[in-house]
């Protein structure tokens, strides 16, 4: 095996299936910490944890090769103040916690991923957001991942190199956005989302599993780092494309007026439909990464075929 331990804390969503599956035939042991009891199968096991209290589970962090942070509640709904402070917690609490235990560590992990989100760069039409250039935006979900960064970055683990990864928007066929994506266009509501303007800054789920091998193998790489596809593309340009690619001609578009009822009945955000998310990797393309899935229409077969 090429990996001793791999370690998935919250790893029991998307994801961590994703995470888990990728380095289980690379790795000696893959560990979910998770608020629920899963079986062992195979080399893949299930450890409760709550996310803020210390347990037996701190000692799988020893000696593992890479540890990665995927904890938060579900984004995908209404910003009531009760939720609100559960998004923010739900991520804070844990990351403080782990950053106490790592300290502890006698052997502790060699590479530590936090998992935030692009979200935290404003809302752009003119001009791609990256790493060094980019710029913050305002309101609650850009609060959040300051939140949550500052949490991360705020104690210095000597001997663990830590790396904010933000993720862009997940692509795969199984779980995630684009199934559901996919089933607007099956009946026929797959048009353009409000104005069809907004940028979406995509990654397929295979770049995402490699990336976090690829940061493993590069010691020299930390900090900030944008995991999205360097082809970003505007919300009308994608619907179109998956009507095209699934065989489907027409779709209903989908104007701010209605996506405002639909996400008040369903419990949901319009901005997590509208806001423009024009993200580039610049570091990982500075760097030397090469992606899997670079194009947006390999990604969209992909995930229909």
């Amino acid at each position: 095996m090429k990996y001793n331990k791999i370690v998935l804390a919250g790893g029991n969503g998307y994801i961590g299936t994703v995470l888990a599956e990728y380095y289980k035939t690379i790795a000696k042991e893959v560990v979910i910490l998770s608020r629920r009891f899963q079986p062992t199968v195979g080399n893949v096991k299930t450890l409760v944890w709550d996310g803020k209290q210390e347990g037996e589970w701190v000692n799988e962090l020893e000696d593992t090769d890479l540890l990665v942070n995927l904890c938060g509640k579900n984004v995908n709904c209404r910003y009531t103040e009760k939720n609100k402070q559960e998004i923010i917690s739900s991520r804070v609490d844990p990351t403080n916690l782990l950053n106490n235990m790592v300290l502890k560590l006698q052997h502790p992990p060699k590479l530590w991923i936090n998992v935030t989100s692009a979200t935290i760069y404003r809302h752009a039409e003119d001009h791609p957001q990256d790493e060094l250039n980019g710029e913050i935006g305002h309101g609650f979900s850009v609060d959040v991942c300051r939140a949550w960064e500052n949490a991360f970055f705020k104690v210095n683990t000597a001997h663990t190199r830590k790396i904010a990864l933000r993720m862009g928007i997940v692509f795969g066929k199984h779980d995630g956005v684009f199934p559901r994506l996919l089933n607007l266009v099956k009946f026929g509501l797959g048009g353009q989302q409000g104005n069809g303007q907004q940028y979406v800054s995509w990654i397929h789920e295979d770049d995402i599993a490699q990336i976090t091998e690829w940061l493993l193998e590069h010691p020299e790489v930390n900090g900030i780092i944008n995991a999205t596809a360097p082809t970003p593309i505007k919300n009308a340009e994608q619907m179109q494309l998956i009507r095209s690619i699934y065989g489907k001609r027409l779709g209903l578009p989908a104007p701010k007026w209605l996506l405002a009822i639909g996400a008040l009945l369903i419990g949901s955000e319009t901005e997590l439909i509208l806001k423009s998310r024009w993200v580039v990797p610049a570091r990982l393309i500075e760097a030397g990464y090469v992606f899997k899935v670079p194009d947006i229409k390999d990604a969209i077969k992909a995930c229909v075929y």
